[in-house]
């Protein structure tokens, strides 16, 4: 990555993690740029969910490594992520109108993980998002298996799991992504 990119990059981060203590009370920006800027890796897949309108930010800890974990904190699913089905195989059996491509696929690309409902609902009690979108969140093999695929938004104050068909895909429904540093 360039360094001008790398520096402006960070330079948001650091701004948006200064703006928003409540979503990682307790840490200090100083330790998270020390592990970003060990880890270009990491650092590109940040980059993706920035200019994917991800709107990365630090959501906590991994007790058991020590990683930060990041989250796209974007109100809206990510602007850059949206009409896509569940993965590759839904992708794959549509006969036509075929979306771009599918979240599964696009995550590992990116080189992160697509939120499970619990991660969906650890970060609805840091904010509020998806108030007009949804997210597509990871699906129990069972329930793919049989064509489904879940998602989640968040609507009367309250957060909803959801299903469609895998192949389903809508203007309004993306993913959010989380990667730990």
């Amino acid at each position: 990555m360039e360094p001008t990119i790398l520096a402006e990059l960070i330079a948001t981060l650091r701004e948006r993690f200064a703006k928003n203590v409540r979503r990682h009370e307790g840490l200090a920006w100083a330790q998270v740029q020390a592990k970003l800027e060990a880890s270009p890796g990491k650092l590109k897949a940040l980059h993706e969910m920035e200019i994917s309108g991800g709107e990365p930010d630090v959501v906590g800890v991994d007790e058991a490594t020590g990683e930060f974990i990041f989250c796209d904190c974007s109100p809206a699913t990510p602007s850059g992520r949206r009409c896509l089905c569940y993965d590759r195989a839904a992708l794959d059996a549509r006969k036509e109108n075929k979306p771009r491509g599918g979240a599964l696929e696009m995550a590992s690309t990116m080189g992160i993980e697509v939120l499970t409902e619990d991660q969906y609902r650890q970060l609805q009690a840091l904010g509020e998002f998806d108030r007009k979108t949804s997210s597509w969140v990871l699906t129990p093999p069972a329930i793919r298996k049989l064509g489904g695929a879940l998602f989640c938004d968040r609507r009367y104050d309250q957060v909803f799991l959801y299903h469609n068909g895998a192949e389903s895909y809508y203007a309004a429904r993306g993913f959010r992504g989380r990667l730990k540093v």
